[in-house]
């Protein structure tokens, strides 16, 4: 058994990655591979600026192309709306949580993977420390965990299990 952590991922998530594969594939690349082509046929290729960028690029298309490629292959996709039947009220992959802090703010947060971290929309990556403490957690608990500003508290105060987008 490999101890690599499992790379979760929403649907939505996973449908970014395969469209932005497909564009790098088929549209991106094969542009950059004419426009190299077409650069080495003008010669000398050691000082040929639209050349040197041009393989470059491709470079830097290919190691996203193999990353995106792994990614997807090793990705557990996780529908939120799905996880809801699963989850018997506990706050799991996916969840949109409601706290409250210390302060009587209340805010929002959506537990998802690491590749989907958006802290202005509130998505936090499930292996964060804010995202460790809300796992499994169920309406009324108080969790805390570690923040750069020091120990913090949470209250759950509501779970949902939403299409994220």
């Amino acid at each position: 058994m490999s101890d690599k952590m499992p790379i979760y991922m929403t649907p939505a998530c996973a449908k970014r990655f395969k469209e932005e594969l497909r564009d790098l594939l088929y549209v991106k690349r094969p542009q950059m591979v004419e426009t190299v082509a077409w650069a080495a046929s003008l010669g000398d290729r050691s000082e040929n600026a639209d050349y040197q960028y041009g393989k470059r690029a491709l470079r830097k298309f290919d190691s996203r192309i193999r990353f995106l490629t792994k990614r997807l292959e090793e990705a557990i996709i996780v529908d939120p709306v799905k996880q809801a039947e699963a989850a018997k009220g506990r706050a799991l992959f996916g969840a949109t949580v409601k706290v409250e802090t210390e302060d009587g703010d209340e805010k929002r947060y959506a537990i998802v993977g690491v590749d989907e971290i958006d802290l202005a929309k509130g998505r936090v990556s499930w292996v964060s420390p804010i995202g460790k403490a809300l796992l499994k957690a169920r309406i009324g608990d108080c969790v805390t965990f570690h923040s750069p500003g020091g120990l913090r508290e949470l209250e759950v105060v509501e779970i949902q299990y939403l299409p994220l987008d």
